[in-house]
């Protein structure tokens, strides 16, 4: 049985570590740098790190910054945030990267996503999407750091993000962003049942057994968390004491 993984976010704007809720009221909350190196002594399985205002800005993702944190982590290591070519690709993974995400770009030129898995492999592109809940039921696809409601929906998008061969779905709730309460079971389990990639579940975390329910319910292969982690409330190992005691697979040493 494949182990589920843990993933801590570092969503970054101008250089720091910053967390808000439902997309907005964005706090700093440290450096990404010291960060990344924490969580990796942690035993986080991966990194994410988001530029999340450079397609927002117009800007590329900051390759220094992305660099400095490759060279203090040896987990997997996946970046988005302004990467709209793939030449923006190709530097990233020369940064240090193992992975890269899509999501505004991907949206705006599918093609993005062919093109980047042929040349690169489907392994190294992870298809990003914020989606919010609809009032008539289902979920609509929104970009710009959230600011934009696409007006696709969600299971559509999966699966043909998936037919141009992203390697994996990196999916975040707005409407559980920051809040706390627990992922967004409903809208995982609707993806998961159409969907033949790996899942990293994103939004709403704020307890160990939120993890838990996530894998129990077998709707992700792995779990994103930010602020549960930034703000010391539990820590990673904790995490995967508690799921292991549990009967989930982790990659964990006591």
């Amino acid at each position: 049985m494949h182990t589920k993984r843990i993933i801590p976010c570092l969503d970054v704007k101008d250089g720091k570590v910053v967390k808000g809720i439902n997309f907005v009221g964005l706090k700093e909350v440290g450096d990404p740098v010291e960060l990344a190196k924490e969580y990796y002594l942690q035993q986080a399985d991966e990194l994410v790190f988001l530029d999340i205002t450079a397609t927002h800005e117009n800007r590329d993702t900051m390759v220094e910054v992305v660099s400095k944190v490759a060279k203090e982590i040896f987990i997997p290591f996946t970046v988005g945030g302004g990467i709209r070519t793939i030449e923006d690709i190709h530097k990233m993974l020369l940064a240090g990267a193992d992975k890269v995400s899509l999501n505004s770009a991907a949206v705006q030129n599918p093609e993005l996503i062919s093109l980047g898995a042929k040349r690169f492999g489907s392994q190294c592109i992870v298809l990003a999407i914020d989606a919010r809940k609809r009032s008539n039921g289902g979920w609509n696809v929104f970009v710009r750091g959230g600011r934009e409601d696409t007006g696709m929906d969600l299971l559509s998008w999966v699966k043909k993000g998936v037919e141009l061969g992203a390697g994996e779905i990196l999916l975040t709730s707005m409407d559980a962003d920051g809040t706390k309460k627990g992922f967004d079971i409903e809208m995982l389990k609707a993806v998961h049942d159409i969907c033949n990639v790996p899942i990293i579940a994103s939004g709403g975390c704020g307890s160990l057994e939120h993890f838990a329910e996530v894998f129990e319910n077998d709707c992700a292969e792995a779990c994103l968390a930010a602020s549960l982690f930034h703000y010391n409330q539990v820590t990673i190992p904790e995490v995967k004491h508690f799921l292991s005691k549990k009967g989930i697979p982790v990659r964990y040493e006591d």
